[in-house]
């Protein structure tokens, strides 16, 4: 192969190998599952005319080679932040498929990845507590509270739910935001009950609690355990347990001393 060719055949590699690691970074860091990311890098590698790739995925990184004539080539990325954001994920796997469906070059779909990547939230904090103080509410009464605490119970969720977007982007230590809310919602719940707004303390923490509870977590470890990927699903598994455990922490914090 001649020197110029061979320098535009490893431009190549390397800008397919940066899609296929975008659209990974950007899966991972939304919410999904390992599995389905590991499959839609190497989907849309093979669809790129990549006869075989690799890739191994775990919650704070992302390793992916591809093999060719030339030596393997080999990236690896670092996670740092995970949140929760399925419908880029949706975007992404709408990319996938319009690869697969020839509808977009390498430059294309790398710029269209580039553009999800730096997105805002889908919903602005407001409505997001919003619909945290609604929810809050709503389980509230799932689990056989009364009318009467509904109103204190939303009120208290929305500003937990807050709290924990507030102390996130105030210090950057894991678990230490969702420790903190639950603090506020149980010390808040404590005054609800003694000053007459409310009746039940323990309904009211428990539905308050409820949007901070590591749910996609949970069952994203479980999936990635059946399906075979045992360090992701440990790890996973684990923090969903420190999270839990951060936030039981707090409301005993505050019912220890009732």
């Amino acid at each position: 192969m001649e020197i110029d060719n061979l320098e535009q055949y490893l431009e190549e590699q390397y800008d397919i190998m940066d899609v296929s690691l975008l659209a990974g970074k950007i899966m991972l860091e939304s919410g999904a599952e390992t599995y389905r990311v590991e499959d839609t890098m190497m989907r849309i590698a093979k669809n790129y005319g990549i006869k075989e790739s690799h890739s191994y995925v775990t919650p704070t990184g992302i390793m992916f080679s591809i093999e060719t004539e030339e030596p393997t080539k080999t990236k690896l990325i670092r996670i740092s932040d995970r949140t929760t954001d399925l419908k880029k994920v949706m975007q992404v796997n709408s990319i996938s498929r319009r690869i697969a469906n020839g509808e977009l070059d390498v430059q294309q779909a790398y710029r269209i990845l580039k553009r999800i990547q730096v997105a805002e939230e889908t919903y602005p904090l407001k409505i997001r507590i919003a619909a945290a103080s609604i929810s809050s509410g709503c389980f509230l009464m799932m689990f056989d509270g009364s009318w009467a605490d509904f109103l204190p119970a939303m009120v208290i969720g929305g500003i937990g739910f807050a709290s924990v977007v507030y102390f996130h982007d105030l210090i950057l230590l894991k678990f230490f935001s969702e420790f903190m809310a639950s603090l506020i919602i149980g010390l808040l719940a404590a005054i609800s009950v003694l000053t007459g707004l409310g009746q039940e303390l323990d309904k009211i923490i428990i539905g308050s609690v409820m949007p901070l509870v590591p749910g996609l977590l949970i069952t994203n470890a479980v999936r990635d355990l059946i399906a075979g990927h045992f360090i992701s699903g440990l790890s996973k598994g684990a923090e969903a347990f420190l999270t839990a455990f951060a936030i039981g922490s707090g409301i005993a914090v505050i019912v220890t001393f009732l």
